[in-house]
């Protein structure tokens, strides 16, 4: 009677944790199709909103790591939450003040930073979790993937109907538009604090110890470190791929753009993300009998293949792409560049590449596990800066050509998967 009680815990947490994952990506992938707004106004505004959004992992990656050592997973989990909806109730906000006006924007960014708090702690607190629910391992990463489908799934669904409320982007179009994103978005928030507050979570024990010194031992091994700098380039990649594609569809054609349509930009974005949770579901089969060493390596080398292909594709090379606009109801019919295939179809490798850069870099790590979780969820800072300065670089040499940043990152987690993710603890 109590190893079914114990195991019907356990399978609660679990669910939760996966509902946690898919909260995530929800907040995390407003802020691109947000950022086509404001880019409109302010030239180096496409990306800030993306950059306050990880900023906040900064600050809050170590810390969050303590709070599940003192507090455990679902105290720390539903203070998350509460933040989540403090920034979005922000964002809110910045959407009814006065069109877009400076003071409008660093509203709205206050309100970014505010959810990246929120999404920093939901992420130290599901890997950990998920991982250690899991029993480590193969296991631990295919409940990480599992989840990672349904993350996915919300980061399919969140660039489309923000790109549908937008439309297309004039020098007149403000926040306003995505007004009932927000509200949709507070409502949720609102009903997954509930439902964490209510339910009964057997929680993994922690074990209490003084920080410096769970840092320390954490950073001991060779292949967190080395892991920490991988996972800093991933969520570059994983950000910067799509990030960058709605920039380069969604710029006016009046102004040298290609596509000039936030709507098709979103949806477009949307395939990438779908891809992603196609690759995390059939990840989350595979992982107990392919290892993780084997599956960074490959969808390491298909991603650097993909992006060179796009690359070196001439921009006149077009196809006719037929799309939904779930706005509407209707169809939109739009001509794109082709190399937009092979940078989308890069979300069919990304998509596993969190889950087996976190379980190779923590395994062995035993106590350390969630000091290790909160030192990775200060470097997804570099979802914001990786991206931020790939921007910049379009500006400078195009949105296509900044695309050999993401081959130079994409390089290194090679690396990591075939060197720098062997076991060792440092002298």
């Amino acid at each position: 009677m109590e190893n079914q009680t114990k195991k019907k815990g356990t399978l609660v947490a679990i669910i939760t944790m996966m509902f946690l994952f898919a909260m995530i990506s929800f907040v995390t992938n407003m802020a691109a199709p947000f950022g086509t707004i404001w880019k409109q106004h302010y030239d180096w505004a496409g990306m800030m909103g993306n950059m306050m959004n990880f900023a906040a992992y900064l600050f809050m990656g170590i810390p969050a790591g303590m709070m599940i050592t003192k507090y455990g997973y679902k105290k720390t989990a539903l203070v998350a939450l509460a933040l989540g909806f403090v920034g979005i109730g922000v964002q809110y906000v910045s959407s009814t003040m006065d069109g877009n006006s400076i003071s409008t924007y660093v509203v709205y960014l206050l309100g970014a930073f505010i959810c990246g708090f929120c999404v920093c702690i939901l992420n130290t607190v599901v890997n950990p979790m998920l991982t250690l629910l899991g029993g480590g391992g193969n296991r631990g990463n295919q409940l990480i993937q599992t989840g990672g489908s349904l993350n996915s799934l919300a980061a399919t669904l969140t660039p489309m109907l923000a790109g549908s409320m937008i439309g297309e982007i004039t020098k007149d179009t403000s926040l306003q538009v995505v007004t009932p994103l927000l509200l949709i978005a507070l409502g949720i928030f609102a009903a997954s604090f509930v439902i964490v507050w209510f339910t009964q979570l057997t929680e993994p024990e922690t074990e209490h110890a003084d920080v410096i010194g769970g840092v320390k031992g954490a950073l001991a091994y060779r292949q967190l470190v080395l892991g920490i700098i991988a996972i800093f380039f991933y969520v570059g990649v994983e950000v910067g791929i799509p990030g960058q594609l709605l920039f380069y569809l969604s710029e006016p054609v009046s102004e040298g753009g290609v596509l000039g349509s936030a709507a098709v930009a979103g949806l477009i974005a949307g395939i990438y993300w779908l891809l992603m949770l196609v690759g995390r579901f059939v990840s989350a089969f595979i992982s107990g009998k392919v290892s993780s060493r084997t599956q960074l390596t490959v969808t390491s080398v298909v991603a650097i293949a993909l992006l060179l292909i796009a690359i070196f594709t001439p921009e006149a090379s077009k196809m006719n792409l037929t799309v939904p606009n779930l706005a509407e109801s209707t169809l939109i019919h739009a001509e794109v560049p082709t190399k937009v295939l092979f940078i989308i179809l890069c979300g069919i490798c990304t998509s596993v590449m969190w889950g087996v850069i976190f379980n190779l870099a923590t395994e062995g790590l035993g106590k350390y596990t969630a000091t290790a979780s909160g030192l990775f969820m200060t470097m997804v800072v570099g979802g914001g800066v990786m991206p931020l300065i790939q921007n910049l670089m379009a500006t400078k040499i195009g949105d296509i050509q900044s695309y050999w940043l993401i081959v130079a990152m994409l390089a290194y987690i090679l690396f990591f998967a075939l060197i720098g993710s062997r076991p060792a603890k440092k002298a």
